[in-house]
């Protein structure tokens, strides 16, 4: 299932109307991740799909759960960048 396809399920959005936004959050979630150091693969694992789908949830609309969705993608992003395979520093 395409990516785009598990974030519209996670928002429980059925039509195309979104597809655009949330395509744009989707880059956006990946570079986000990114930026704090963690390398996406091309082909996205459960747990960053997860990251991804919190990111988009977060970042949709006007979530009454802003700050609890903010925590959890935080956290979700915490554990990645020190989780072994998600981040290449290198010999740093």
């Amino acid at each position: 299932m395409a990516t785009l396809d598990k974030v519209k399920m996670g928002l429980r959005i059925k039509t195309a109307a979104y597809d655009e936004e949330l395509t744009d959050l989707i880059t956006a979630a990946q570079l986000d991740l990114g930026i704090a150091g963690i390398e996406v693969p091309s082909t996205l694992d459960e747990i960053v799909t997860r990251a991804i789908i919190t990111y988009c949830k977060m970042s949709f609309g006007l979530p009454e759960d802003y700050d609890r969705l903010k925590r959890s993608y935080d956290e979700q992003k915490a554990q990645l960048v020190t989780a072994t395979g998600y981040t290449n520093w290198g010999d740093a």
